[in-house]
């Protein structure tokens, strides 16, 4: 059953599930998979080493499905920047109209992004309503919320969804979607309730048959708790939130003991490229890898079509059941014993007490307090 939001209105997608852009993972096995379930399936640039690598990488995704899917930017500071114009223009060229953008400065890519014919649909990712607000003078068509469960870059201000969402439908004149810790039909049912037009995810598609990932980390995450994650580098005011291991630990042991404060004594530790390297060679504790704390919730390794449906089932069936919860006539008490107008009622404690008029705390009456 469709459903009827101003993401899947605007996308053309049956179902408002996002597979956000992951380094390492969103290739084109992947965001098709997505895709042919009725979500949007994201492939993240970066991850190709060159535009003309992303130009490829798009090619096969469109040989893979008829849907529509989208391309992942992501702005991070680096030593060398990557030419984020010359990937901007290749999905341009290839025809890719919905792009998911995140990071510092998109100022420049949203503009060239904005500037074609016809414009792109651009989701920004942010972690705060002031982030936002930057982000809709850009001219952005969607915010993509993003909690403090949420895997990778958390930003500084801890702001968990519950509260960040009902911001952004307090404060944001654009719609939004929800990011971070979701996993299931109720979650998405839930980000529906807070304003939200759909949820994106993660740490959940990594979960999953197509994931481009060894079955080794898949086992992993089921395996794992929603407390095995470590937040890492905030000294530095780049807090990421990744997968607990043996290397999270000695990079959050150098955070708290080290004197001179210097970038340079993590480095080592948190290496994209050892981080690619757990993906393909299973070993968990290898490098360092985002994950969020939604891994409490996965307990299952589904095909994306499995994963999609039971999602829609779920949120339809959750969403069904709350509007039941509206009714005509409030229905009569089920409570046992009197009716509580009824001061013939003779409360007893738990001790066999009687209960003294007087308000009690743990037994403790009046006198004691």
């Amino acid at each position: 059953m469709p459903f009827n939001t101003a993401l899947t209105r605007k996308l053309g997608i049956r179902i408002p599930i996002v597979q956000g852009g992951m380094q390492w993972v969103g290739y084109a096995e992947l965001a098709s998979a997505v895709s042919n379930a009725g979500g949007l399936g994201i492939l993240t640039a970066l991850t190709q080493p060159t535009p003309e690598d992303l130009r490829k990488e798009i090619r096969k995704c469109k040989g893979m499905t008829k849907f529509p899917f989208g391309v992942n930017i992501t702005i991070l500071p680096a030593m060398v920047p990557p030419d984020y114009g010359a990937y901007a223009q290749v999905l341009l060229d290839e025809g890719i109209r919905i792009v998911e953008t995140a990071g510092n400065s998109p100022g420049p890519v949203i503009r060239q992004l904005k500037a074609a014919n016809p414009p792109c649909v651009i989701m920004h990712k942010c972690t705060t309503i002031r982030h936002a607000q930057s982000a809709v003078k850009l001219g952005v068509d969607f915010l993509s919320i993003d909690g403090f469960e949420c895997a990778g870059h958390v930003g500084e201000t801890d702001i968990t969804n519950f509260i960040l969402l009902s911001r952004a439908r307090q404060a944001m004149s654009v719609p939004f979607i929800a990011s971070g810790g979701f996993a299931d039909g109720q979650g998405l049912a839930a980000a529906i309730a807070l304003g939200a037009e759909g949820i994106n995810m993660g740490t959940r598609f990594m979960c999953t048959v197509e994931a481009p990932i060894h079955n080794n980390i898949k086992k992993d995450i089921v395996n794992a708790q929603e407390t095995d994650t470590e937040l890492v580098l905030r000294r530095w005011k780049n807090t990421s939130r990744l997968f607990k291991n043996n290397v999270t630990a000695a990079v959050t042991k150098i955070e708290r003991e080290s004197t001179t404060g210097k970038f340079e004594e993590v480095a080592p530790y948190v290496s994209g490229k050892r981080g690619r390297e757990v993906f393909l060679n299973g070993d968990k504790d290898y490098g360092v890898w985002t994950a969020g704390q939604v891994i409490g919730l996965i307990h299952d390794i589904p095909t994306c079509h499995d994963l999609i449906t039971r999602i829609e089932k779920d949120a339809i069936d959750t969403l069904n059941k709350a509007s039941t919860l509206i009714v005509d006539k409030q229905p009569e008490p089920d409570i046992a014993g009197k009716p509580m107008g009824d001061m013939s009622a003779d409360p007893q404690s738990e001790h066999g007490k009687n209960v003294p008029g007087e308000a009690q705390i743990y037994d403790i009456g009046k006198a004691k307090l």
